[in-house]
């Protein structure tokens, strides 16, 4: 009868469909379609995400749902279509039995939500996340009784009277993260009128910022759900909430809490809490004891100190976030009752000890003791995994384990082990490689990086078929590359680098055809790059750098037609660059420098659109320089490149920000076109480039480095390398330059290096101050035809290191404040706080030459540590100032060969740093200070060709000079010149008594020293013939090896002397 009834119903229900569709002009079915198709003409469509809405069976149309019965439609879900309007179209009112809208994920760019909205009284879902939609939320919704899932959020612009929200008295589900609230409104009241509302999204809304009373929410006993992340919220503002305790999910996420709130203790429902990124510190508060029906417990990133008990009543947890807490110390047994436990984190922590209480964790899924300070293991890692057969996830990564072996226990053979991601790198871990690795069948990450494994890689890798990522840079691994690593047919990475591993690279890489990353670099591998790698056309990354390879490039390496990155650089590689090459069309990068290549850079790199690291320096290749549009980094130098700088480079190579094309065989002219490009680093030093260099240099902001030194360049200095404001080093030594150095290039304020050395330059030196260089540390203005009186603006250079003036006419005294060079009082910067943010150039790679202990040296590798003043060979006169033994940073001071007169300063044994000290060729006299006998690490020494008079300092490193240092000083005596008259030249510096006093000293302490040395060969000889007498077995293996190694011995003399006569003979025939 029940049947009947029902039947009756849906006839009658058609039959009001029917007529009311009667009383409409057309059918309601084909107007819902035609509302569609103008929905559809409302929207931008960039994706053809609608492209299925055609025919007239708009039910079948993506997004669509129709009543099964009427055919109506009654849900339109477009979430991330990424459609554009201007506007929501009311074409939408067509659809008069909507009750589902899905509009997220979609741009309104910035139109507000229309009023008629609010007439879909239908809708009891409405979705309009992220949809850029601006201004007030119309009240209208209010008006959507039947709504009971409503979701505003991640629309920044939208503002919120959240007043009408109070109206809808169906409404389950609430999210208006991101919205802009009314703060006036007092929010929790009005949420307090929901009777149904369960869940209550409110993220990011800024709810720190407004008044948040206590109230009664036990009107609203449904809600489960409250997440306010990222609200600021404080202690006091939360009490708000104490009430809520039907709360099974509360999230506080990255919040301003300092403190747990007392009151959660009763919220016994919990099941997820998460208090990430807060400031709570201390222990682990009670307070969580009671939550005893807690599931996920997040507390990362807060300051808790200790990992209380209060933690071991929690038998229902399956997932612990501890990570990045300051909890120290080992940790304890606390979770030995945590059964259920599934995932844990106490990454990035401070703690000391591993217990092996981990094993009884069975449930354990994932595990992360990553970026602790564990120095100990109360048992092997291999003992705690035997136990733990569910685990997928461990990371142990950065500790401190001082060489903790991985424990040789083999994991039992009966167990199907479910791991399958481990990183144990950046730890001590010694021994070998482990050979129960080859038990966990079901890993496919392994990382072993940055440990102290050494040995062979064991057969057993063979087995892990399903491994796809293996790390095993750094470490001291040592044999061939196995030939079962072809079994490792899953592999996408495999980085061996940083090892000692030899031999021959296996062919059998070429099965491994999934691989993308390949690092073999940092080894010994020799001989030549297997044809077969050419097979790996998966491969992106290829790395066989720093090797013994040898041979020539394989042309299949062509053949690699998803490479982006190919290092082969300091190999013994010879031959030619392959034409294949020229088929890489996704290459980024490339580097083959540093082998013994030769002929011309292939014409097929033209087509290398991709590329923009090209680096084939230091080799043996000639041609022209190529041009390659798309490269922002070219090193050519050390090779027989020759031909001139294209005159189009700017143009033809507009991305182009390193140039380093020195010691080739360019000549020409340099381009104006060069000044177009953007350039960071020029150096084309060292080559055969003539001609003027162009004035037409402009501040990109960008330059760090001009090297034009060692070339046949004239003209003078060009004055916009002036307007160059983050120029850092400027070569231009060994040129013939000429005419009068800049006086205006203030704008030259993080210039390090100003080396205008070996020119043709004149007239005075400019008065350059602290405002011009302000952090100028090498001045080189060295052979050149400067005249006229060193400035003492030169003195207020205040992170000068290097000052060489050398080889001109420079006349008048050293100015007095010399001693004010604060870069030479410590051998450091007085500009410390200056930050080189530089692309390639460094001090590393910079190059000035200094005369030094006699010789001229090329400093490079340690050239930012050199301090030293060079003033020689031009015609100074004066005295020798005091200050300038307030330079005690100095490693280096050549005065030579001027007319200079006077004494040694007093307080010369101050500059306890001089390592070279050269005054011959002047006009000075007086004693040899006997505290120069403090400068210890004064190796070099020259007093030639003066009038000093008087004893030789006897001692220390004067007792290494030769005669030579004392040359054409004829009132000079003492060693190793004639003696003194009148007695013991030892005796002359006034120290005879003490002297003996010291010598008695001496005398008593050698005796002592002789004494014990004899007392202590006594013992141990006796000791051993005692051992031989008394113990038979020792006296007669003891003979036995003196025995064999007499007969070892006898042999090796035996075959060489024969193999003499050999060749003697051998010789007299031929002779």
């Amino acid at each position: 009868m029940r049947r009947y009834i029902s039947y009756v119903f849906v006839v009658i229900f058609l039959l009001a469909e029917i007529c009311m569709c009667e009383n409409s002009s057309k059918p309601c079915i084909q107007r819902e379609r035609e509302a569609l198709i103008k929905f559809k003409a409302s929207f931008h469509d960039p994706y053809n995400s609608l492209s299925s809405w055609k025919g007239n069976d708009f039910c079948q149309w993506e997004g669509i749902t129709c009543d099964n019965v009427t055919s109506h439609v009654v849900k339109l879900g477009l979430r991330g279509f990424s459609l554009e309007a201007q506007n929501l179209d009311p074409s939408l009112l067509q659809l008069e039995y909507l009750s589902y809208l899905d509009l997220s994920g979609n741009y309104f760019n910035c139109t507000p939500i229309p009023m008629f909205i609010g007439s879909m009284r239908r809708l009891s879902y409405l979705s309009l996340y992220s949809t850029t939609f601006c201004g007030w939320i119309p009240n209208t919704i209010g008006n959507l009784t039947n709504l009971r899932h409503l979701d505003l959020s991640l629309n920044d612009d939208l503002n919120l009277n959240i007043k009408w929200i109070s109206q809808l008295q169906s409404l389950e589900y609430l999210d208006i993260s991101v919205v802009n609230l009314d703060h006036k409104t007092n929010l929790f009241q009005v949420l307090s009128m929901l009777p149904s509302l369960s869940t209550i999204y409110m993220d990011y809304c800024k709810l720190g910022n407004m008044t948040i009373p206590s109230v009664n929410l036990t009107s609203t006993p449904q809600l489960q759900i409250l997440s306010l992340r990222e609200n600021v919220l404080t202690n006091q503002d939360l009490d708000a909430l104490q009430n809520m305790t039907s709360l099974v999910h509360l999230d506080l996420f990255h919040n301003n809490l300092n403190l747990v709130p007392s009151w959660l203790s009763n919220f016994r429902k919990i099941e997820y809490l998460d208090l990430l990124s807060n400031d709570l510190h201390g222990p682990i508060p009670y307070v969580f004891r009671n939550m005893t029906s807690i599931q996920v417990l997040y507390l990362s990133h807060n300051n808790f100190s200790t990992i209380s008990s209060q933690l071991d009543n929690f038998v229902k947890l399956f997932e612990l976030d501890l990570s990045y807490n300051a909890l120290r110390g080992p940790i304890h047994d606390v979770f030995i009752n945590m059964t259920s436990i599934q995932s844990l984190d106490l990454s990035s922590n401070y703690l000391t000890s591993v217990p092996c209480s981990f094993g009884g964790l069975k449930r354990l899924v994932h595990l992360d003791l990553s970026m602790n300070d564990f120095t100990h293991m109360e048992c092997s890692l291999s003992t705690i995994l035997t136990n733990l057969c569910r685990l997928k996830t461990l990371c142990f990564s950065y500790n401190k384990l001082g060489k903790e072996p991985l424990g040789d226990t083999k994991l039992s053979g009966y167990v199907t082990y479910d791991i399958e991601y481990l990183d144990l790198s950046y730890n001590e871990f010694s021994g070998h490689f482990p050979a129960w690795f080859g038990r966990l069948k079901n890993l496919n990450y392994l990382d072993l990086q940055s440990n102290f494994l050494f040995g062979s890689i064991p057969s057993s890798l063979g087995k892990m078929s399903k491994l796809e990522r293996l790390y095993l840079s750094n470490n001291t691994l040592d044999g061939n590359l196995p030939n079962n690593i072809q079994q490792l047919t899953n592999l996408t990475r495999l980085d061996v680098s940083f090892n000692k591993f030899y031999g021959a690279l296996p062919h059998s890489l070429g099965k491994l055809v999934k691989l993308r990353n390949l690092d073999l670099s940092n080894n010994y591998f020799n001989a030549t790059i297997p044809q077969t790698l050419g097979k790996l056309v998966n491969l992106e990354y290829l790395e066989l750098s720093n090797n013994h390879l040898d041979g020539k490039i394989p042309q299949t390496l062509g053949k690699l037609v998803n490479l982006e990155h190919l290092e082969l650089s300091n190999n013994h590689l010879d031959g030619f660059i392959p034409q294949s090459f020229g088929q890489l069309t996704h290459l980024r990068y490339l580097n083959i420098s540093t082998n013994k290549l030769h002929g011309n850079i292939p014409d097929d790199f033209y087509h290398l659109v991709n590329l923009s690291y090209l680096d084939l320096s230091s080799n043996r290749l000639d041609g022209m320089i190529p041009i390659m549009p798309g490269l922002s980094f070219m090193n050519l130098s050390y090779n027989h490149i020759s031909g001139s700088l294209p005159k189009n480079i700017g143009n033809k190579m507009p991305n182009l920000q390193i140039l380093l094309l020195g010691s080739n065989q360019i000549n020409g002219s340099i381009p104006n076109s060069l000044c177009q490009i953007e350039l960071s680093i020029l150096d084309i030093s060292k080559n055969k480039i003539s001609g003027v260099i162009p004035n037409c240099w402009r501040d990109t902001e960008s330059w760090e480095e001009i090297n034009l030194s060692s070339n046949n360049l004239s003209g003078v200095f060009p004055t916009s390398f002036g307007n160059l404001s983050s120029l850092l080093w400027l070569h231009l030594n060994n040129n013939n330059l000429r005419g009068r150095l800049p006086m205006h290039i203030s704008d030259l304020k993080k210039l390090l290096i100003f080396d205008l050395g070996e020119n043709q330059f004149s007239g005075s030196i400019p008065l350059w101050a602290t405002n011009t260089f302000h952090s100028l540390q090498i001045l080189r203005l060295s052979k050149n035809k400067l005249s006229g009186s060193i400035p003492s603006q030169l003195c207020r250079l205040a992170s000068l290191k290097i000052l060489d003036l050398s080889g001109n006419n420079l006349v008048g005294s050293i100015p007095k404040c010399i001693g004010d060079l604060k870069g030479m009082t410590n051998g450091k910067s007085n500009n410390e706080s200056l930050h080189l943010d530089v692309t390639y150039s460094g001090w590393s790679y910079e190059d000035v030459k200094q005369v030094m202990k006699g010789m001229e040296y090329d400093y490079l590798k340690i050239l930012e540590f050199v301090v030293n003043m060079d003033l020689s060979e031009n015609k100074l006169v004066g005295f020798i100032p005091d200050g300038i033994t307030s330079l005690i940073g100095l490693h280096g001071l050549n005065l030579s060969h001027n007319c200079l007169e006077g004494e040694i300063p007093k307080m010369i044994g101050d500059m306890k740093s001089l390592e070279s000290f050269d005054i011959s060729h002047n006009q000075l006299s007086g004693n040899i200070p006997n505290n120069m006998l403090s400068l210890t690490s004064m190796s070099h020494l020259n007093l030639s060709y003066n009038n000093f008079s008087g004893p030789i300092p006897q001692g220390n490193q004067f007792s290494t000079y030769d005669q030579y240092v004392y040359a054409d000083n004829p009132n000079l005596c003492g060693p190793p010149l004639l003696k003194c008259p009148g007695g013991d030249s030892h005796d002359v510096s006034g120290r005879g008594f003490e002297e003996d006093e010291d010598g008695k000293e001496d005398r008593l302490e050698k005796l002592l020293l002789y004494s014990v040395i004899a007392v202590g060969f006594a013992t141990g000889f006796w000791g051993i013939i005692l051992v031989l007498v008394v113990k038979k077995s020792f006296r007669y293996a003891c003979f036995r090896w003196v025995e064999d190694v007499t007969d070892m011995v006898y042999v090796e003399v035996v075959i060489k002397v024969a193999r003499m006569k050999k060749w003697l003979v051998r010789n007299h025939v031929q002779g």
